[in-house]
């Protein structure tokens, strides 16, 4: 996106169309496994406390991101195959900022029917399934903090889990807007707005998101907000 704002030139070639929707499913799912681990961090975290370094050690971490790695790569390389079957007509316009498989695939003039049931049913197995990974987790980590006694214990249990909450908030809620949007409108400018929420605005805020746990940034942005309030 960057690159075609800089030269004016919004040409792509076959190949790096291909690449590029590889690279966009494997990172996508990617996320969507992390947050689904981080989760998973943050109610052993608050659960077992105790227990955490037991449960949370390294070779379990590792064995979580080698498995979510390897799963997205297959993800992506699978769908980039299922696009090289197809046949395009020439001069083609993907209406989008990106080579996304659903529009890419719109665009064949061969029978999409199995990578229509792909989408579908990928989508099913790797949304639902981290999804509702995060839901189970946050549903126990609420739980346990609302027995907690003392006010003090739930502050710093949800400081300890408010970060990695804000940010799946931000991905899928911005994802879920997508797919309503698709849903409700044909229009290609609308869908390619919905889609720049999805894909840039969660990892642009994501390193401001988990800096709000630093003492420092939240000092300098108490200070911001009371300039900002002085001159109103």
């Amino acid at each position: 996106m960057l690159l075609s704002i800089q030269t004016q030139d919004q040409r792509i070639t076959y190949a790096g169309c291909l690449t590029q929707v590889c690279f966009v499913i494997v990172f996508a799912l990617l996320e969507k496994f992390f947050l689904g681990v981080m989760s998973y961090d943050c109610s052993v975290a608050i659960c077992h406390p105790l227990r955490y370094r037991v449960i949370m050690n390294p070779c379990l971490c590792v064995l979580l991101i080698m498995i979510s790695l390897l799963i997205s790569i297959f993800h992506g390389l699978l769908h980039s195959l299922m696009v090289l079957r197809l046949s395009f007509c020439v001069d083609l316009e993907i209406p989008h900022f990106f080579c996304d498989f659903a529009q890419v695939v719109k665009l064949a003039c061969s029978d999409t029917l199995v990578e229509n049931i792909l989408i579908y049913v990928s989508s099913c197995i790797f949304v639902g399934v981290p999804l509702s990974g995060i839901i189970f987790s946050y549903i126990h980590i609420i739980s346990s903090v609302l027995r907690m006694p003392s006010s003090e214990g739930k502050h710093k249990a949800f400081s300890t889990c408010g970060s990695p909450l804000s940010v799946v908030s931000l991905f899928y809620g911005t994802g879920f807007g997508v797919y309503i949007s698709f849903a409700v409108t044909e229009s290609t400018r609308k869908s390619a707005v919905a889609s720049v929420m999805y894909t840039l605005v969660p990892q642009m805020l994501n390193p401001f998101v988990y800096s709000l746990r630093n003492r420092d940034m939240k000092e300098v942005l108490r200070k911001l907000t009371g300039m900002m309030t002085s001159l109103l």
